[in-house]
């Protein structure tokens, strides 16, 4: 396709009919942001022709890259029977079969069309099955845009309060004072803080809800003492534990849950899942999974959605997740550990005060000498943003590559050891051209 219009020209007419010219905010640059051409495999290339390697991947949903063969031709055959219908569909059996096999706990699946909205529904499941109307979630983690999980998503030293009994912060202006008195918040990792807060309100808590490894955190992977805590706790109270992995569900084969002893009542999944197209999940205990059946005398949780389950997104997600086998999960993780080892080279020749937290197939890069280990450590200044935000347009405009904001990588299978080498070298060149901005960060 032959293009006439330049970025430039595209966002100008953008700001006419979209907010700030964008339909969601991580995709805006200043001084406009580049449109996409074409995408394949582990490039994408912008409407002015410029190619570059994409680590971003969609903000971790493509787990193949771009345009993989095998799922574009199981679409391109399901468009021709249709997009959705008021029907159900044989390809939605399918697939819930093959995610409930991949991980122990998995007992009942419901599919909808986001992560948002795939915790939306683990929180109103959990109310449901408890009758409790609280919830309790780690300061900074992400959640998605739900009123209830966003709260304290981007708390700060002015307004998070003391560490031993942390503030519920809203994020949106004129969030419901209600709202913020039903969000319990607890520091991540924190084992004697996060019970003793649970503590204060543990009869009317409905679920606790963790990410095991929450990228707004710092990326930091919860600890084995941590979660088997918050687990016996729930156990003690009468609460459930609930996982986010939404994210983190490429960790490994059966998600970042596979890491721990104890299993999750409720797991929300999103973005690999659904093979490059809109989707979410809510997984889980058959009993606790049981509040959205509509077989039931009282359905204590009605719900249902006009795209969920669709049989495009069914069949491109299965087609990925069949593909993201045992042996594709270990070789992705394997080529991560590479990269992670080549940028810490970098960083040491470099000589810099940069430091990589993640697991699996993902890392963030923090401009401190040791990784952060909550998330007040990991939180960016003003002046800390500023450099990573020049980093990051270093990267895309002289070495090609795309990252994700948060100076994070979420890699993709399509991505070989190629363009691991051609990132660690971009980053090197980086860090050497930004060290005395880097440096000064220690002593601001």
């Amino acid at each position: 396709m032959l293009h006439t219009k330049s970025s430039e020209e595209i966002y100008k007419q953008a700001c006419e009919v979209l907010p700030g010219g964008v339909s969601r905010n991580t995709v805006f640059r200043k001084p406009y942001p580049h449109y996409a051409g074409t995408a394949s495999g582990c490039y994408i290339t912008d409407i002015e022709g410029v190619s570059r390697i994409d680590f971003a991947n969609n903000m971790a949903a493509l787990i193949h890259g771009h345009a993989h063969p095998a799922i574009v031709q199981a679409v391109v055959e399901q468009l021709h029977k249709g997009t959705a219908y008021t029907l159900a569909s044989e390809i939605e059996v399918a697939f819930a079969q093959l995610l409930c096999e991949r991980a122990p706990g998995l007992d009942k699946i419901r599919f909808v069309n986001s992560g948002t909205e795939a915790v939306m529904a683990m929180i109103k499941a959990s109310r449901a099955f408890t009758g409790r109307p609280k919830i309790a979630k780690a300061e900074g983690a992400y959640h998605g845009t739900y009123d209830f999980a966003e709260v304290s998503q981007t708390a700060n030293p002015t307004n998070w309060g003391d560490i031993n009994k942390p503030n519920s912060v809203a994020l949106a202006n004129g969030t419901p004072q209600g709202v913020l008195n039903d969000v319990i918040i607890f520091p991540f990792n924190d084992i004697e803080r996060t019970l003793a807060i649970l503590d204060q309100q543990a009869d009317q808590i409905a679920c606790v809800i963790i990410d095991p490894v929450p990228h707004r955190v710092g990326l930091l992977k919860g600890t084995n003492e941590f979660i088997e805590a918050v687990y016996q706790w729930t156990r003690r109270n009468g609460a459930l534990l609930v996982f986010d992995e939404v994210v983190t569900f490429r960790v490994n084969y059966s998600g970042a849950q596979e890491n721990y002893t104890v299993r999750p009542d409720l797991t929300a999944l999103g973005k690999i899942i659904g093979g490059g197209f809109p989707v979410g999940a809510l997984t889980g205990r058959s009993d606790v999974m049981q509040v959205l059946d509509p077989r039931s005398t009282k359905v204590l949780f009605p719900h249902s959605g006009t795209f969920s389950a669709n049989p495009i997104t069914m069949t491109a997600g299965y087609v990925a997740m069949k593909l993201f086998d045992k042996d594709a999960v270990l070789k992705l993780n394997a080529l991560t550990d590479k990269a992670i080892s080549q940028i810490e080279e970098a960083v040491k020749i470099a000589d810099v005060p940069v430091s990589i937290t993640g697991a699996g197939s993902m890392f963030r890069i923090h401009l401190t000498k040791t990784p952060p280990t909550t998330y007040r450590e990991a939180y960016q200044t003003k002046e800390a943003a500023k450099v990573i935000e020049e980093l990051l347009d270093y990267v895309y405009f002289n070495e090609n590559l795309l990252m994700i904001n948060t100076f994070a990588c979420m890699f993709s299978t399509a991505l070989t050891q190629l363009e691991v080498d051609k990132l660690s070298e971009a980053l090197l060149r980086a860090f050497k051209i930004m060290k005395p901005k880097i440096d000064s960060l220690q002593n601001s």
